[in-house]
């Protein structure tokens, strides 16, 4: 692609850098901001600036924060005493848009995935075992991807936390509500059958 200036090429190819974002939409992008009036674009930059700059990690949940304690951890209308263990903030985000949890997170950065070289200590799992001493907690939910990651990483937490007097428990796996069994694909469609339950528990 040619550029008619380099201030252009160079800005183009830094949005390319975006996770699904190709050199012609990020032509695209820059263009718009070209556009755009100086204080617009000014607004933008510095949103992006002080979101790489001050943006926090809560100390006891590890989610992303604007404070030292997120808003979750800080809240007394949540239930401390359950906590749900999640991959990463888009996790948090997710359970969040469903306004059926209402415990608390712990966010574990990753999983365990030796091909990729990250282990159990490249993960907040120490932290993790650490908020289960005080016995505050009395249920924690694993929440992770049902792909080999994240039965794999199930099952370290799994081994690190079954000291406690705790439940210990993972979400439900099966086919979404509205879904034809035809179009399911064969892991989903197993693990239904293996979590089935009685269908007098189905109706409530």
């Amino acid at each position: 692609m040619n550029f008619s200036s380099k201030l252009l090429e160079d800005a183009v190819a830094e949005f390319a850098k975006l996770p699904g974002v190709g050199q012609k939409t990020a032509l695209r992008l820059v263009l718009h901001l070209l556009n755009r009036d100086k204080e617009e674009v000014h607004k933008f930059s510095t949103a992006i600036s002080k979101l790489r700059n001050e943006i926090q990690f809560c100390q006891t949940c590890h989610n992303i924060s604007d404070q030292k304690v997120c808003e979750i951890c800080s809240s007394h209308k949540r239930d401390h005493g359950l906590i749900c263990v999640v991959e990463d903030t888009r996790d948090v985000m997710a359970i969040e848009n469903t306004n059926q949890y209402n415990g608390v997170y712990h966010v574990l950065g990753g999983l365990i995935s030796p091909m990729d070289g990250i282990g159990p200590a490249d993960l907040q799992v120490d932290s993790l075992v650490e908020r289960l001493k005080d016995g505050t907690v009395k249920e924690v939910i694993f929440a992770l991807s049902a792909t080999m990651e994240g039965d794999t990483t199930i099952f370290y937490l799994n081994k690190r936390v079954k000291q406690f007097a705790i439940n210990i428990s993972t979400i439900a796996r099966g086919i979404a509500f509205g879904g034809e069994l035809e179009y399911v694909d064969e892991i989903t469609l197993g693990r239904s059958i293996v979590t089935r339950v009685p269908y007098e528990n189905s109706l409530s």
